[in-house]
C-alpha cells in the first residue's frame, strides 16, 4: 500500500526555489584599468524559512562560473587580501530591501580566473515588519573593502533572474522609537471633545428667571417686587384718608 505524503503548497515552493541555481550574467569592471569583462555565474540563493521580525536572518548565497565565462584577474595583478561582496535584492516588504554578506577568497594569480568561495556566503539582514516578498540574485564586489571596490560586477540580465519568495511572519507593522525616548509609539485616536456644560446660576430657580436669567435677572425682580408693594401701600392710604373724610 503507497502512502501519500501532503506536503503544504508553500513549503514545496520555497524548497523548490532554494535549490535551483539561475545563471547570471554580470558586466565586471576592473577599477585599476577600467576594463571590461562579461563574467557568467551560475548563482544559487537559499532563502530562510523561519525568519522573524527583529531578528537578523541570513539568505545563503552560492556561485560558480560557467565554464569559459570567468572573471580573470588583469595581467598587472590585484592587490592581496580581496575579499567578495555579494548581495541579494529583496521587493514586496516594507522597509527590507536588500542583503549583505562577505567572504575571503585567498591569492589572486595575475590572468588567472578571480577564484569565488567554495562555501555558501550568508547573506545577512534584519526584517523589521512582517510581509509578503520576494528574493533574488544581485551585483557582486571584490575589494578589501566594502567601499574600496577593485572589482565592480553589475547584473546584465535582470529581467531573467528568480524570484525567490520570502515569508516573514506577523500581524502588521512594527512600532518606531520616538526621538529622543527611546519609548515606542503606537497609534492612538484623537481625544475626544468634552460637551459643553450649561451653567445655571445658583438660586436662579428659585426667582422664577430659570437657568437663563443669572444674577441681573434677580435684581431686575426684586425691584418690580418693590415698586408694586409700594404701589398697593398707597392705594391703601388713600382709602383710609376717604374713609376719614365721610
Amino acid at each position: 500500500m503507497r502512502v501519500l505524503l501532503l506536503v503544504p503548497a508553500a513549503t514545496l515552493l520555497l524548497s523548490s526555489a532554494a535549490a535551483r541555481a539561475d545563471v547570471v550574467e554580470y558586466a565586471c569592471k576592473i577599477s585599476a584599468t577600467g576594463e571590461t569583462q562579461d563574467v557568467k555565474i551560475e548563482v544559487e540563493l537559499t532563502v530562510p524559512t523561519d525568519a522573524q521580525v527583529g531578528k537578523e536572518t541570513a539568505i545563503g548565497w552560492h556561485g560558480s562560473y560557467v565554464e569559459g565565462s570567468e572573471l580573470r584577474a588583469p595581467a598587472t595583478g590585484l592587490e592581496d587580501g580581496l575579499k567578495l561582496y555579494a548581495y541579494a535584492g529583496i521587493s514586496g516588504i516594507d522597509k527590507l530591501t536588500s542583503a549583505t554578506g562577505v567572504a575571503e577568497i585567498g591569492p589572486i594569480t595575475p590572468a588567472a580566473p578571480v577564484r569565488l568561495p567554495a562555501t555558501t556566503v550568508n547573506l545577512k539582514t534584519t526584517p523589521k515588519n512582517p510581509g509578503t516578498g520576494t528574493v533574488h540574485a544581485a551585483s557582486i564586489n571584490f575589494g578589501t573593502t566594502s567601499s574600496e571596490r577593485a572589482i565592480e560586477c553589475e547584473i546584465k540580465n535582470k529581467n531573467a533572474r528568480t524570484e525567490y519568495p520570502l515569508v516573514i511572519p506577523g500581524t502588521g507593522k512594527t512600532t518606531s522609537p520616538s526621538p529622543g525616548t527611546g519609548e515606542t509609539t503606537s497609534p492612538s485616536s484623537s481625544p475626544s471633545e468634552t460637551p459643553a456644560k450649561t451653567r445655571t446660576p445658583a438660586g436662579a430657580a428659585d426667582t422664577g428667571g430659570g437657568g437663563e436669567a443669572g444674577p441681573d435677572g434677580r435684581v431686575l425682580v426684586a425691584v418690580g417686587s418693590l415698586l408694586v408693594l409700594a404701589s398697593a401701600t398707597g392705594l391703601v392710604l388713600r382709602r383710609r384718608r376717604l374713609v376719614a373724610g365721610l
